[in-house]
């Protein structure tokens, strides 16, 4: 932990240069605490290898706590938030000890005084996806199966910009890989990804992110290419919907001309009561038949890989502007047995989870 004492001190140093700055440095925290129960009961209180947020059965725990500094000027910005929590045991476990605890760690300048053309680098929050790891900016109190399967944080270099009407973002970026922070080993191969997004007016969005580049070491080099499309939709001042769609290939062996598939769709509902309270309900399917993606212990009773209807309902009520308590139910079933039973396995699963997030 010294070191990472030693970073928000490097941070400080490098974004206040002179005493007039400080009143454009801003500190920020976040703690989400949970309790999840899997009706399946799994022995050693771990839900399925598929869930990597709030994946904890039957105990109380930290999803994720951040603190975080933001320093931004009209040329310059930076970022700095240290994290714990499950999500970040689950999602950079293949990290090292060090890396762990970094949840952004950027730098941006301004290239143009006439246009906002911003070049970031760093570890930033991914390209991919309407959903993120802070739960209280998520419609849902879990992530779907598509979001915690798709990269939740990336590192590299984006380079970005706005109209000045602000209805279109775009953006092209040069990544270290498929969610890594360091390098896999043995991999030399550039990751390319783009985004755009386009927002016509205040009730539609819709964007096209994307991702090529290899997570596998050059010797055995298996191109992976992935493209995530969404909208989010504003029905009514009380009703919102958002339609998602993950297509990915990737090489079945090195040079290959042949490809494995999978994709991922998911809708999302969101009714807001009144000022208090919303209502969210989603349905979800997923589909990796080689288990490029999803990768489960072996089975023989599981011939078709993984293939995954879900379904969730929340309620969310807002203690206050800054806390906010959720519940969730959701539900999976599958052609086979996949999800984690006691010691075996099954094609059903039930969760019933409750949260508190607290943002300052």
């Amino acid at each position: 932990m010294n070191h990472i004492y030693f970073f928000i001190f490097l941070f400080f140093t490098l974004s206040l240069p002179a005493q007039s700055d400080s009143s454009k440095l801003k500190l920020s925290s976040y703690i989400e605490t949970y309790y999840s129960f899997d009706f399946n009961k799994p022995s050693n209180h771990q839900k399925s290898d598929f869930i990597y947020s709030h994946n904890r059965h039957n105990e109380f725990n930290i999803n994720l706590a951040f603190i975080k500094a933001n320093y931004n000027t009209s040329s310059i910005r930076s970022n700095l938030a240290i994290m714990a929590g499950t999500y970040a045991n689950a999602n950079l476990a293949h990290e090292p000890d060090l890396l762990r605890h970094i949840f952004e760690a950027n730098i941006g300048v301004r290239l143009s005084s006439k246009h906002q053309l911003w070049l970031d680098a760093g570890v930033f929050p991914s390209h991919i996806g309407f959903e993120s790891a802070i739960g209280k900016d998520c419609r849902t109190l879990t992530r779907s199966i598509l979001a915690d399967n798709s990269p939740y944080y990336e590192s590299g270099a984006k380079l970005s910009y706005q109209t000045k009407n602000e209805k279109w973002n775009l953006s092209a970026l040069l990544l270290n890989g498929w969610q890594r922070i360091q390098r896999l080993p043995g991999n030399n191969t550039p990751a390319l990804g783009h985004q755009i997004t386009y927002s016509p007016s205040s009730k539609l969005s819709l964007n096209s992110s994307s991702f090529i580049g290899s997570d596998t070491p050059d010797s055995t080099r298996q191109m992976r290419y992935f493209h995530n499309l969404y909208a989010i939709y504003q029905l009514h001042p009380k009703l919102e919907l958002i339609a998602g769609l993950d297509n990915g290939m990737q090489q079945k062996q090195k040079n290959s001309s042949e490809y494995h598939h999978w994709y991922s769709t998911v809708l999302i509902m969101t009714y807001h009561l009144n000022t208090k309270i919303d209502l969210a309900a989603r349905a979800e399917y997923y589909s990796d038949p080689n288990q490029i993606i999803v990768t489960l212990p072996y089975n023989p009773q599981n011939p078709v890989g993984f293939n995954t209807l879900g379904y969730s309902l929340n309620i969310d009520y807002k203690i206050s502007k800054q806390a906010l308590f959720r519940i969730e139910g959701r539900y999976f079933e599958s052609a086979s047995p996949v999800f984690k039973y006691e010691s075996g396995y099954t094609n059903q699963n039930y969760y019933l989870t409750a949260c508190i997030a607290i943002s300052l």
